[in-house]
């Protein structure tokens, strides 16, 4: 009669997310990227150690679309210049790692990507704190176009 109660709670935060993502300035979008990012380099750092492949290799994944699906291809190098040919190549050089980790069951480049992500998404949240949180310097970097 009823379904998995754990259906109705990835439902609830489902809408929670999305109500989120429509919700958000691009700036905060750039950053939940970032978050996502991290929380799936966890993930995969936790599954790693577990000796999970599958469930390992899903995170790595995962993390590697964000990166170049997200903020990559948020990247607008016409407008956002030597800062966003810098980070397009930062972000390259983020896949190819977690590519290898992956291969190698290396948790110190996940730990390395990990921390990059985390330095870029801090420095995003203080730009945007200075800039009272709108759009705060993401025009140069992030593709406004929609």
């Amino acid at each position: 009669m009823f379904g998995s109660p754990q259906r109705g709670v990835n439902a609830y935060a489902k809408v929670g997310l999305e109500t989120g993502i429509a919700a958000a300035t691009p700036h905060k979008l750039i950053t939940m990227l970032y978050d996502g990012a991290v929380l799936a380099l966890i993930n995969a750092t936790n599954h790693m150690k577990a000796g999970n492949i599958e469930a390992k290799g899903k995170a790595i994944s995962h993390a590697i679309q964000i990166i170049d699906n997200g903020l990559k291809a948020s990247l607008d190098k016409e407008v956002g210049g030597d800062i966003a040919k810098n980070l397009d190549a930062l972000y390259e050089y983020m896949s190819s790692r977690l590519l290898t980790a992956n291969l190698q069951n290396q948790v110190e480049i996940l730990d390395e990507v990990r921390g990059l992500l985390t330095d870029l998404r801090d420095t995003w949240k203080q730009i945007g704190e200075e800039g009272g949180g709108a759009q705060a310097g993401g025009a140069p970097v992030a593709n406004q176009r929609q």
